[in-house]
């Protein structure tokens, strides 16, 4: 199958299985409109992580890249009126963004959204106790995903789930004449999962609207 088949697939399990009310069109048209990165994850893929979410029962979140905030409202719907999202975003523009299309899909009471880079937010929320975490979702810079995921399973609780996007880089995670930064942290992250004790883990390979790619789904024990 050819990439359009894969997008022509995505379309049919939108239409087929995520409502209007779900679907966030006028998010994703306000992204592409301001111009932001095309790399809010796919329809599918934003409810998997709501499913996720609500399958074990989320009520904390914690979100490292917002973008637009279309997972982000994907996340702020599974928590409910009494849970919360912390997502941290390093862009000021896209972080406006996503308040915006947050409001409009009226879930802001139940996201605080950060703005700053991670790695000087994360040791705040530290700080703060502001855990633990039913779940973390981290799809930021891909360099640093193995110290987003130090940071995350610290502020998780037993039985969290953090989840990572974008680990099987259409294959160069491993190519080894591939030693581009994106590449070389999600083998970081492959290595520091597989020696921490804490967690048990996994990962998917996916295709899609967002070509070839994968999550790595981790749970602490």
């Amino acid at each position: 199958m050819a990439e359009k088949d894969w997008i022509r697939v995505d379309d049919y399990i939108a239409a087929a299985l995520i409502s209007k009310d779900e679907s966030q069109e006028a998010t994703l048209a306000a992204n592409a409109r301001e111009n932001l990165p095309a790399i809010d994850v796919s329809p599918p893929q934003g409810k998997l992580l709501h499913l996720l979410a609500c399958a074990i029962g989320a009520k904390r979140i914690l979100e490292i890249g917002a973008l637009g905030g279309y997972s982000t409202i994907w996340l702020a719907r599974a928590v409910g009126d009494s849970g919360k999202v912390i997502s941290c975003e390093v862009d000021p523009r896209h972080a406006e963004v996503a308040r915006a299309n947050i409001a409009r899909e009226g879930v802001s009471a139940r996201v605080d959204l950060r703005v700053g880079a991670a790695l000087d937010l994360l040791p705040q929320l530290e700080a703060e106790r502001a855990g633990p975490f039913d779940l973390a979702f981290i799809d930021a810079d891909k360099p640093n995903n193995a110290a987003y995921f130090a940071f995350a399973l610290r502020l998780s609780r037993p039985g969290a789930l953090i989840i990572v996007d974008n680990v099987v880089r259409e294959g160069a995670v491993v190519d080894h004449s591939k030693t581009d930064g994106g590449v070389l942290g999600a083998r970081a992250l492959f290595d520091a999962v597989a020696a921490e004790g804490r967690v048990e883990a996994t990962a998917v390979q996916t295709v899609g609207a967002k070509g070839w790619d994968g999550f790595l789904i981790a749970r602490v024990r």
